[in-house]
């Protein structure tokens, strides 16, 4: 039995396998779902936008914030589930074709609109990214904004913007060091580099990384595990873990000392803030 939240626009129902193939031209990007049965109190957030590899576009941040707002007032969401009907792919990042099309100032209405977007994903309720294919840019900015991390084996996972002439603009050059430490996150941010799930596990940056099916969905299968685990404790810690990884927008945007790092692209030195958290 599916409880389907009213977005703006209609969509299918939306079940747990075989969903790579869900989203037909002209579909929400976004869909929802709440389990039932023993899995009742976990919600699955599916992206959905295949010909762009789920990229952060203009429609696609919309219904996102949409379906947080509304899921921010059920109070049977005790666990929030983050996966993607994309196989191989979390999220690719932003939409740099849109990007294209937008004068100097709607770019910066829209890198405004992704960093809200990710200090919405810092929900009441615990929240697990389960990254079974690529987590690139705003991707892995995304996961980072998640409370716990899950990959594939095979996944591949970086902040690659300053690989492009680009700064990570939605709260990764905060989040990163937050789980990292300063000195190993400015190391990534700085080369660009890619990591594989079992890399990210062992540098701390996921939680659990399994060994990918031929399904494609192993990522997705732990974190719902993980998921089923946390939800006895729920009602007891929820409200209780008070960790700065982006929890309030306002300690994002109030809590970062001033401390610069530099980076040469294409001759230039570029300066952008990395919190000084020890």
């Amino acid at each position: 039995m599916l409880r389907v939240l009213c977005l703006p626009r209609p969509w299918r129902p939306l079940w747990a396998r075989g969903c790579a193939s869900d989203g037909a031209a002209g579909g929400p990007e976004i869909q929802v779902r709440a389990l039932a049965g023993p899995d009742r109190g976990i919600t699955e957030i599916l992206m959905n936008r295949p010909r762009a590899r789920n990229a952060l576009g203009n429609v696609f941040v919309s219904e996102l914030l949409e379906a947080l707002a509304q899921l921010r007032e059920d109070r049977q969401v005790r666990v929030l589930l983050f996966r993607s009907g994309v196989k191989g792919v979390f999220c690719a990042g932003a939409d740099l074709k849109e990007r294209e099309q937008m004068s100097e100032a709607e770019v910066g209405v829209f890198v405004q609109r992704l960093r809200g977007l990710m200090n919405d994903i810092a929900f009441p309720a615990p929240t697990i990214a389960a990254m079974d294919g690529f987590a690139l840019g705003g991707g892995l900015e995304l996961a980072l904004a998640c409370d716990l991390r899950v990959a594939a084996s095979s996944a591949v996972l970086g902040l690659i913007e300053t690989t492009r002439g680009l700064l990570p603009g939605a709260g990764g050059t905060q989040r990163l060091p937050r789980c990292l430490g300063v000195a190993l996150a400015k190391e990534l941010i700085f080369t660009g580099r890619r990591l594989s799930g079992t890399q990210a596990h062992g540098l701390g940056l996921v939680n659990h990384t399994v060994a990918q099916n031929e399904e494609g969905d192993a990522a997705y299968h732990r974190a719902r595990a993980l998921a089923q685990e946390i939800l006895p404790q729920t009602a007891e810690v929820s409200n209780c873990i008070q960790v700065p990884t982006g929890r309030s927008s306002k300690s994002m945007h109030t809590s970062t000392l001033p401390v610069f790092a530099k980076l040469p692209s294409r001759g230039i030195l570029i300066y952008f803030p990395i919190s000084n958290v020890c």
